[in-house]
């Protein structure tokens, strides 16, 4: 048994929950479960289940960081030092309760905050607590464990909704497989905060002022999302998903008549006609009206209207409301460290399928980034006497070879810059903001000059990430060079160290001199960074005529 706890630091409140879980018990599939079969970032039969948690204890503290977020720009001190009150709180429960790991993840409005690492320095210094500001694909991702763990989704098509104070995350679900995660700045608080501050009822302007603002910031990823569901885009949503604490009230005031398996649901017309008779009320009417706490009062009317817009999008007449979130996601993956340990291959396969989409967005090379993707992990795995890099950098080095030309896009000349800068800007789910810089400069360097401390993008890395760069940013301009003409003409590669030699054994077609030639030219970056010079032998195995006879 371990004893988790996950804090929760969003837009409108700041939650605790500490809880007891077992070790993973049955797979999803019924099937006994092994750790070596247990894939758990794509969902593979045999992944470990642990609902349901034993609470231990439960806390909430009603601290709006998005106050002033989104309209100033800034956390006002006021707010920080309530905050960090709270953590205070929540980290003298946290040592009774003797929790054994502990994670406490910030969103939008620590995120969006020009002074967020000031939160997060009075945190750790006045607190004790170390926060952690992540993503909106990271949020997505947590969210999506804790609802795959409770909904049993099979091959069912979801479409996860998850509505907080500053951003909402759409996530679109094939099975357990996400094919779709955007975050969008479409945040119940963030709209209070600019369409509705003075607290008065919602006229029918400012209704018609956040629909349409919903509607602007949703168009793109609603059409990204109707084309990879294709024809059936109007019925090609099995299941609608919702999550949040407006969700779950929401769920309670609309509720679908009788028991699911999937968790309660909220019937989507009772909810529009909700938000008819809710709109023209003032806050404090709906919370004696409808029993609502204040600093839910005046944000319900935005979560329902995301949600209406959402489902009549998708048509969609009940919203699954699992009663998860963002914390029970955060407990789920802290569980999985817990028992498991870190899962590398799962990672690399998730790492690898948020490229795969983002790269076949930009039209990219698929058969190229795959080939080259292939031959610097096996440089990587050769090499690992000499650059001593864990496997977590190997997952980032596969990310920026896929990625590598995806710049090609903007445009050839220069198309080293260009991936960088689609890498940098783009949300690659499995990555953190600062394993994404790394991928993105890895890929930056794959061509032209090595890196340098004169350019912007270098030296904004730590130097233990400077140093993960031109490691890894040679072995895949070896690995680009392999495959100079995108014609696969070398099969297969292996290297040895033989001194302060790599001796690459490559096996392929007769006609690649100009790959080996490119290679011997591109080595120069592999002779800084490890030490090592390159020399070329050819392994590929030779047919033989049968003997004459005598």
């Amino acid at each position: 048994m371990a004893r988790l706890a996950a804090i929760d630091i969003g837009s409108n409140a700041i939650r605790l929950r500490i809880v007891d879980v077992d070790p993973p018990a049955l797979g999803a599939f019924g099937v006994g479960w092994d750790p070596a079969l247990a894939v758990r970032s794509t969902g593979a039969p045999g992944a470990p289940r642990f609902h349901p948690f034993r609470d231990v204890h439960a806390d909430r503290a009603p601290v709006r960081l998005g106050h002033d977020v989104f309209t100033k720009g800034r956390l006002e001190p006021g707010v920080i030092g309530a905050a960090c009150e709270a953590l205070r709180r929540f980290r003298t429960a946290m040592e009774a309760a003797k929790v054994d790991r502990y994670r406490a993840v910030a969103t939008s409005a620590a995120r969006e905050a020009q002074n967020g690492d000031l939160f997060i320095e009075r945190a750790a210094r006045e607190a004790g607590v170390h926060v952690e500001i992540i993503e909106g694909v990271e949020e997505a991702r947590l969210v999506q464990i804790a609802v795959r763990e409770r909904v049993p989704l099979g091959d069912r098509t979801a479409l996860l909704i998850d509505i907080g104070g500053g951003s909402t995350e759409i996530t679109l679900l094939r099975g357990r497989e996400a094919v779709f995660s955007r975050s969008l700045p479409v945040g119940t608080v963030r709209m209070v905060e600019t369409f509705l501050e003075e607290r008065r009822p919602m006229d029918v302007g400012h209704r018609r002022l956040i629909e349409e603002y919903v509607d602007r910031v949703m168009v793109e990823a609603t059409r990204e999302i109707v084309e990879l569901l294709g024809e059936r885009a109007g019925s090609g949503v099995d299941l609608l998903v919702g999550t949040g604490g407006n969700i779950e009230t929401l769920a309670e005031l609309c509720p679908v008549p009788g028991a699911s398996v999937e968790g309660r649901g909220i019937d989507v017309g009772a909810m529009s006609r909700l938000l008819d008779d809710m709109a023209p009320k003032t806050p404090e009417e709906r919370a004696q009206i409808y029993g609502l706490r204040p600093d839910r009062a005046d944000t319900i009317v935005p979560a329902a209207t995301v949600l209406c817009r959402v489902a009549r999008a998708f048509a969609q007449p009940r919203i699954v409301a699992p009663g998860v979130g963002l914390k029970e996601g955060v407990l789920v993956d802290l569980a999985h460290t817990h028992f498991l340990g870190p899962d590398f291959r799962g990672e690399a396969a998730a790492v690898s399928d948020a490229c795969t989409r983002l790269g076949r967005r930009y039209h990219f090379d698929e058969q190229h980034g795959a080939l080259v993707a292939r031959f610097a992990e096996r440089l990587f795995d050769d090499l690992a006497p000499r650059h001593r890099l864990g496997p977590r950098d190997r997952i980032l080095l596969r990310a920026a070879a896929l990625l590598h030309d995806i710049g090609d896009f903007v445009r050839y000349e220069g198309h080293h810059k260009h991936s960088y800068y689609i890498i940098i800007h783009s949300d690659l789910m499995g990555l953190t903001p600062e394993e994404r810089a790394i991928v993105a400069n890895i890929a930056r360097y794959h061509r032209k000059s090595p890196p340098s401390m004169d350019h912007d993008n270098f030296r904004a890395l730590s130097r233990d990430a400077r140093a993960k760069v031109k490691a890894m940013a040679s072995i895949l301009r070896v690995a680009d060079a392999l495959d100079r003409e995108h014609r696969a003409k070398v099969a297969e590669v292996s290297g040895r160290i033989e001194g302060d030699t790599l001796v690459l054994e490559v096996q392929g077609r007769e006609d690649r001199a100009l790959e080996e030639w490119t290679v011997i030219a591109k080595a120069g970056m592999l002779r800084d960074a490890l030490g090592l010079d390159v020399r070329m032998v050819d392994a590929t195995p030779r047919s033989h005529p049968p003997p004459v006879a005598a």
